[in-house]
């Protein structure tokens, strides 16, 4: 890889952290103009996986992948659970919190990777799960509580989207043979699929709310988070594919920033000291799950 390109895969992978470090922005705006966040992201993920598959028609794309890898089905259900969790915690949710238990992702990697891969943990991977999941109390412990569980949905939404988000990468591991525009179309697809199930299914008990009808102020926002994840998947392509993986990773934790300093300059978040020092504990486990170790190839 010629050292000039550095700069550049680096750039991108944070356009692409910077558009899911801010993508709450837009959620909430269509959530207050009446449209859920499970509704936007159908309508969102329905619209690019409708371009990708034009441009996979446009291309003649080999759909056999989708019979020879069945476990690109698995990956339509996972990467759909991340976006369903993801987007309604952000917009329902304290901002902060909600990215912060997002962010333990790479300690559930560990228990998915174990039971998917068959990878047992050493004591370093056991170590940083320890520490993840002592930030984890930290963060949802209250004094009022017993014990710290979940104290809301948007707590719950966020568990569950790292947690979803942890087998998606392990899928995209095992996956890493086949093509990109089957492993593209499973995760949009999966976005456009699970949160209009998820959506259909919260009406029957209340949970998601009909709404108000369409209106055209929702185009722009809807039309700028299309456009975001289609070019900020593009750029993690990109980015991806010409660094190594620790750097990959690393980089993509810049997200905690852009979406801690949006949302707090915006109103959206508030720091305490619990949350804190809970996150501070996170996001060191997730920093020593990424850091190359002193044989690792550096890019």
């Amino acid at each position: 890889m010629r050292l000039s390109s550095t700069p550049l895969a680096v750039a991108s992978l944070l356009v692409n952290a910077f558009f899911w470090g801010i993508s709450w922005w837009p959620f909430k705006q269509l959530q207050a103009l009446g449209l859920h966040p499970l509704w936007a992201t159908a309508i969102v993920y329905g619209a690019a996986f409708g371009l990708i598959v034009l441009w996979c028609a446009w291309r003649s794309v080999d759909w056999r992948a989708w019979r020879q890898q069945p476990a690109l089905w698995a990956l339509v259900i996972a990467s759909g659970l991340t976006n369903v969790g993801f987007n309604w915690a952000v917009t329902v949710g304290d901002v902060v919190r909600v990215v912060l238990l997002f962010y333990l992702m790479p300690a559930w990697s560990i228990a998915v990777a174990w039971l998917l891969l068959g990878e047992r943990p050493g004591r370093a991977a056991l170590l940083r799960l320890l520490i993840a999941l002592t930030g984890l109390f930290i963060v949802l412990k209250r004094p009022d509580m017993p014990w710290p569980v979940p104290e809301s949905l948007a707590d719950a939404l966020a568990l569950l989207g790292g947690l979803s988000f942890a087998i998606t990468n392990v899928l995209l591991l095992k996956l890493r043979h086949s093509p990109e525009s089957a492993r593209m179309l499973a995760m949009f697809g999966g976005g456009t699929l699970m949160a209009a199930l998820a959506a259909v299914l919260g009406l029957l008990p209340g949970v998601v709310a009909h709404g108000a009808a369409p209106t055209a102020q929702w185009l722009p926002f809807l039309g700028l988070l299309t456009g975001a994840f289609l070019l900020g998947n593009l750029a993690l392509q990109y980015g991806a594919a010409r660094l190594a993986a620790h750097t990959t990773a690393l980089v993509m934790l810049s997200e905690v920033v852009f979406a801690a300093v949006s949302s707090v300059i915006l109103g959206a978040a508030q720091w305490d000291a619990r949350t804190g020092i809970g996150g501070a504990l996170i996001l060191a486990a997730a920093l020593l799950s990424v850091l190359p170790g002193p044989h690792q190839e550096r890019p």
